[in-house]
């Protein structure tokens, strides 16, 4: 796809470690999209990780699922960012399942990548009474739910970020990635959220970092992905993508970039970038899930 407009990269806003369900984003349940939320689907530090369900009304399944992880620098945003994308996918016979995970307030790194395995593992667990096809996930994610959407993509099956969360017989393995201007570099990251992902500078501690990187965990074997970046995104620069993407193919990756001309951080959630963006990863989807 090519875009023309310049957008105002989004603003993050400061927010608690986790946010009381129901939070405003989310969409109602209609004649074609069962929405379910809260649902717990394991815990953390603690505490009780949730998640709400985008399950199609039309058809017994199982269909397709999607593993939504918003972004936020790590240290805020709400589950409740990929909302609008999880109905139109819904509508379109995918599970979507938007996840709320631990922040770098609540933990450091690898919690954030350990709760979202366990989306996925909850998702294969219950597979039967969400109408799901255990064999048929993927993971998407924006910014640095990008980063935690590609990691988990690459990093299927490595045990040392799989944490105890919950469902330990199932598999945190899926058949497609999605990244929307995802980090995938995380040395150049020393200061600010990245600083706080880890917990340390790279000086002091490379070896979290590159266990941090997506790039770490790359294999032939690894499912297809897509990346959806902008050319004028100043906080996590288009050449990332450009990277990331020509590593996958050097490696027998099937890998694709949708590249947004002209604009910047986080336009693929405000119209209409937000409908055009949805159905080319949509479209990927259906060619890899369907």
């Amino acid at each position: 796809m090519r875009f023309t407009l310049l957008i105002l990269a989004q603003l993050v806003a400061v927010a608690p470690a986790f946010a009381e369900f129901p939070v405003d984003g989310w969409q109602e349940s209609n004649a074609r999209v069962e929405v379910i939320q809260p649902v717990v689907y394991g815990s953390g530090g603690g505490r009780e990780l949730r998640l709400a369900l985008y399950v199609p009304n039309r058809g017994g399944g199982p269909f397709p699922a999607v593993v939504f992880v918003h972004g936020g620098g790590w240290r805020s945003g709400s589950a409740s960012h990929f909302s609008r994308q999880s109905m139109i996918l819904a509508e379109a016979g995918y599970v979507s399942a938007c996840i709320e995970y631990r922040l770098t307030g609540e933990a450091i790194f690898p919690a954030q990548i350990e709760d979202v395995k366990c989306a996925i593992r909850f998702l294969r667990a219950h597979a039967k009474q969400y109408k799901t096809d255990r064999t048929r996930i993927a993971v998407a994610g924006g910014s640095a739910g990008g980063h935690l959407a590609l990691l988990a993509a690459a990093s299927g099956g490595v045990a040392g970020l799989e944490g105890n969360g919950g469902w330990q017989d199932q598999s945190s393995g899926v058949q497609a990635g999605v990244g929307l201007n995802p980090v995938v570099k995380l040395e150049h990251k020393g200061r600010g959220s990245g600083l706080e992902l880890i917990g340390a500078g790279y000086e002091r501690n490379p070896q979290a970092y590159r266990a941090a990187e997506p790039e770490t965990y790359l294999d032939p074997d690894d499912p297809p992905v897509i990346v959806l970046h902008g050319t004028a995104d100043v906080t996590v620069p288009y050449g990332e993508a450009v990277y990331y993407i020509s590593k996958l193919r050097s490696l027998g990756i099937t890998a694709e970039l949708d590249t947004a001309f002209d604009l910047g951080h986080a336009w693929f959630n405000r119209s209409p970038y937000m409908e055009q963006t949805t159905q080319s990863f949509l479209k990927f989807l259906d060619t890899y899930l369907k």
